[in-house]
Order: C-alpha cells, then sequence, then structure tokens
C-alpha cells in the first residue's frame, strides 16, 4: 500500500512539473496570463492547425483588455505579449541596447546559412553587419534596380497577354511566387528566369523548398527550433536542408567568381555584395535625387549608417546567407502582399477603378514609358499598398530578446514595476495592433483613404508596422514595395482583375502556416481592358 502510494505521488509529482510547472512561469512573475488547462488547449489546437494563427494572436491581444502586456506561451517557450503601442515604441527604440536581438533558433556551427544572416545575427556583429548591407537599400540603389524589375513585370504580362481567354484565371500565389522568383533571380543575382513558361527552373524549385513551411511535421519543427533550440540541433533540424544550401552556396560563390574574372558590373544584390564585400558601400541618396515618399517605406536608423561599422571582412558563407535570407522574404512574404493586393482590387471594383486611372494618367504623363520617379508619385497606388500592408501584413507578429535587465515602470492603477529578465522574449503582436478599432475604425473594411495624404495624421505612430519597428526594421523594405508597385502597374495597365467561379471570398485563412496564405488558393481573373476602360 505504501508503495502504491509513492508510485502515484511520484506519477502526480512527473505530471505537475511535465504538464503545469512550463505553464506557471508568467503566474509566478504576477503576470498575467491565462489558466493552464487554457494553454493546454491552445497549444493542442495549434498542434493539430484546428485555427489560423493569426486568429489566435488576436484573441491574445484581446484578453485582459486593461493590461499593457500579458504572458504567453510558444509551446513550452515564455513570451512576454506587449499589447501597449507606447511600450512598444519604449521598447523597440527608446531603449533599443536592451531589446537588440532576435530570438535565434537555430547557430551558425548547426545551420550556418541562418545563423550568419541579418535576421538571426546579434548584438555588435548584427550592427556591423546592417551598416555595411544599409547602403544597398538606399532610394537610389532601387532606381538602379527599376529596370530589371520593370522587365520582369513586362515578362509576366506579356504571358497573360498571349492567352486568348476573355477571362485567364489564375492562382495567383503561386502566379506571384513565379515573378518574385524572377525578380529576384535578375535584381539579386544576376539570372534571367521566366517561371511562368519554365515552370520547374531549378531557382524556382530551390526558392519553393528554401520556403516551404506547411504541413503538421514542417510547424512541429519550427515550433520545435522555437521552444527547444538544443533538442532540435540534437535531431538535426534545419530552416534549410543542405540541398537548399549547396545550390545557393554554389550560385553565389560561382557568381562572384565570373564577374570578378570577366569584369562584369550589373546593378545588382550580388553586386552591391561584392562591393559591400569590399567595404566600398556608402549612403548616397542625395546622388540621385529621388526620395520615397511611400507611406510604409522606412528611414534607416542611424546604426545602419555608421560608416565606421561598414570595414568588416565578409566571408563567403556571409555573402551567401545574405543572399539567400533576400531570396527568403522576397519569395514567400511579397508575394503574400501581391495576393492580398490583388484580393482586395477584386473584391473592392471602385477602389480599382480609381487605381486604374491613376496608372492611366501616369502613363499619359511618362508619354508611355513609366519612370521611377513616375511610380514613386503615384499617391494612390501607395494608399492602396499601404491598407493591404495594414489590413494583411506579411509577417503578423514581431518578436525581441532581452539583452540586458530591463524594467517596466507602472503606468496604470493596480500595475507593479516588471523586472524583465536577460533572456526574456518579447513578442509584439503586430496583426492584432494592426486591427485594433481603437486605432483603425471598422478595421476590416478595406480602405485606402485611411493613408491619403488628409488623414495620415491619424494614424498614430507605432500602430502600422508592417516592415517592423526601429533599428531592426526590414531593410529590404523599399525593394519589397518597388516590385510590387511595378507589378501591379503592369498589370492595371493591361487587365482588370477580376472575382472568377473558383474565388472564394472572403478569403479563408490557412491553418497550415504560421504566416498568412488563403486556405483555398488565390483564384482570381485577370481580364482584358477594352480600349474604353
Amino acid at each position: 500500500m505504501f508503495a502504491l502510494l509513492i508510485i502515484i505521488g511520484g506519477l502526480c509529482l512527473l505530471g505537475y512539473f511535465a504538464l503545469i510547472a512550463p505553464f506557471r512561469h508568467w503566474t509566478n512573475r504576477g503576470v498575467l496570463q491565462v489558466s493552464v488547462a487554457k494553454l493546454w488547449l491552445e497549444n493542442l489546437k495549434a498542434i493539430v492547425q484546428l485555427n489560423p494563427v493569426a486568429d489566435g494572436l488576436i484573441k491574445l491581444y484581446e484578453m485582459f483588455p486593461e493590461s499593457r502586456y500579458m504572458g504567453t506561451y510558444q509551446a513550452t517557450k515564455p513570451l512576454l505579449l506587449i499589447k501597449d503601442v507606447d511600450l512598444i515604441k519604449e521598447i523597440t527604440i527608446k531603449n533599443f541596447d536592451h531589446f537588440m536581438d532576435h530570438n535565434q533558433f537555430a547557430d551558425e556551427e548547426s545551420d550556418p546559412l541562418w545563423g550568419k544572416n541579418l535576421i538571426a545575427l546579434k548584438g555588435e556583429r548584427w550592427k556591423d553587419m546592417r551598416a555595411t548591407l544599409s547602403p544597398s537599400f538606399t532610394s537610389s540603389k532601387m532606381k538602379g534596380m527599376f529596370n530589371l524589375m520593370l522587365e520582369c513585370a513586362g515578362t509576366f504580362v506579356d504571358y497573360f497577354r498571349n492567352d486568348n481567354s476573355e477571362t485567364v484565371t489564375v492562382e495567383l500565389k503561386d502566379t506571384f511566387t513565379r515573378y518574385a522568383t524572377d525578380v529576384i533571380a535578375s535584381a539579386s543575382f544576376g539570372i534571367t528566369c521566366n517561371s511562368l513558361k519554365e515552370r520547374d527552373n531549378e531557382f524556382y524549385i530551390m526558392g519553393k523548398e528554401a520556403t516551404n513551411f506547411s504541413g503538421f511535421w514542417k510547424n512541429l519543427s519550427i515550433l520545435l527550433m522555437i521552444s527547444s533550440p538544443r533538442l532540435a540541433n540534437y535531431l538535426g533540424l534545419r530552416m534549410f536542408s543542405n540541398k537548399v544550401s549547396h545550390f545557393f552556396r554554389n550560385l553565389v560563390l560561382d557568381n562572384m567568381k565570373e564577374r570578378e574574372m570577366k569584369g562584369i558590373v550589373r546593378p545588382d544584390m550580388i553586386n552591391l555584395l561584392m562591393e559591400a564585400k569590399k567595404g566600398r558601400l556608402k549612403h548616397d541618396d542625395h546622388i540621385s535625387g529621388v526620395m520615397d515618399r511611400g507611406f510604409a517605406v522606412i528611414e534607416e536608423s542611424a546604426i545602419g549608417k555608421e560608416e565606421k561599422r561598414q570595414k568588416i571582412e565578409l566571408t563567403d558563407d556571409d555573402v551567401t546567407a545574405q543572399a539567400l535570407i533576400f531570396f527568403f522574404a522576397g519569395f514567400d512574404t511579397v508575394s503574400t502582399l501581391m495576393c492580398f493586393t490583388a484580393y482586395e482590387l477584386a473584391v473592392n471594383p471602385p477602389i480599382q477603378e480609381k487605381l486604374r486611372k491613376e496608372v492611366d494618367l501616369t502613363l499619359e504623363e511618362c508619354k508611355g514609358h513609366l519612370t521611377y520617379e513616375a511610380l514613386l508619385k503615384m499617391e494612390y497606388l501607395d494608399m492602396v499598398l499601404s491598407e493591404t500592408l495594414r489590413k494583411w501584413p506579411s509577417g503578423i507578429a514581431l518578436d525581441r530578446i532581452c539583452v540586458k535587465p530591463y524594467m517596466i515602470q507602472p503606468e496604470r492603477d493596480g500595475e507593479k514595476p516588471f523586472h524583465v529578465q536577460k533572456g526574456d522574449v518579447i513578442m509584439f503582436p503586430l496583426y492584432a495592433v494592426h486591427r485594433d478599432q481603437k486605432f483603425f475604425p471598422e478595421p476590416n473594411r478595406f480602405d485606402p483613404e485611411r493613408f491619403s495624404s488628409e488623414n495620415r495624421s491619424n494614424v498614430l505612430p507605432y500602430t502600422f508596422t508592417p516592415f517592423g519597428i526601429g533599428p531592426r526594421s526590414c531593410i529590404g523594405n523599399r525593394f519589397a514595395l518597388l516590385e510590387t508597385k511595378c507589378l501591379f502597374f503592369n498589370i492595371l495597365k493591361n487587365f482588370e482583375i477580376v472575382v472568377v467561379e473558383k474565388s472564394v471570398v472572403p478569403v479563408k485563412l490557412s491553418r497550415k502556416q504560421f504566416n498568412l496564405n488563403s486556405e483555398d488558393g488565390f483564384w482570381f481573373g485577370f481580364k482584358p481592358r477594352t480600349k474604353s476602360s
């Protein structure tokens, strides 16, 4: 009998430490969190993919509405969810040195092409790399890549113009991903692709494999890498397969070698990385005299402009890692922006018509030949993209890790000082903030007028952050916006984007991916414009 009691007591202790104790982290530190039972329920829902991740983020954000922050978990990993925009500003900008790094879940030794990229680097090494790469993304550098993007957009449109159908039915995620592939191949790697015609070209196939995060096992692998990096490393889990790493390493190194041997100079990312490797890149927006007016464009921070940091030696792996992360970001996240832009234009015909008129007027002013300057001056196009990024941000949450202790001072009744400890992971629910009716009335309504010159002042600071906040914001935001603007200018010049029989309206978010996607695909039509339309 005594032995049985010991066994039962042991099982109870085991159950407590395995099932309950990991989820009492925030309670023990005096931070609000939901019950352990509810946490387990939500974890199980996430594992079996019952609901879109974005929906769960909004549910979290709406809990404890009077609290500026709350505790939650990713699997068993504690996360401090920051809900107050002023506190987000305080953490990401005013006290950036306390929260400099992202939560890295793969190290350089186990996964060098992930661990060495700009997103994963930490501390001083990140600062050095940011300053070294930042001059590659100025407005003048984008102007150098503009014609490459425009050429890809022209090839895209020509493919569908050659189809004699009254309306061409298109699955947009696949189609726009192929355009993004061609842009990256040309503007980043100096390779000409036509992924709509050559559907199984190696560049596209490798990109598809590198960015495939759908499915139960892939999501489980990512959860393990985030919540238990050591276990993931022990199990040999990697962000990129050996096949993908080998392909991109050879692609970059062979490309650079050939250019060095033949003296090839091309206005693309490989050339800029080669210049960065030699320490010859400088911020030079003043040269072109062209500055972005885009609402979502982020001005580079002082850290990114520190010339004294631009002299680090880049190894071949460093250069390959940056080239791969540019591809990684551009392949999926930019095509997501394009899909939701097309979706909103199709289901909101008056908005599409107004944008089409701006396209026609711009083309008339350019005498039939679009210029970089004219594209950047298109205010309504920028409003449409800004509203798409507001409603459907490609990244639904941002993270930071505390690198040195920090105190959140009490501001509201009942609050106490809270000590954020070194190693604590912070999360900002970007998607939920963008859909908070306090900041954006009728948040589910697509309304580009929110970002008109008359209304922009109503958008409170740090409530619209599609490319991140502060010094660690997305370095490629200009690149993403420019290639998207090039594409939609050319599409609307030639087509109407219309709802077809296979369209799913309203869109149902996928439950199988972390980022935003459609459960049933983005099926819409390209209807050739008549002369009068």
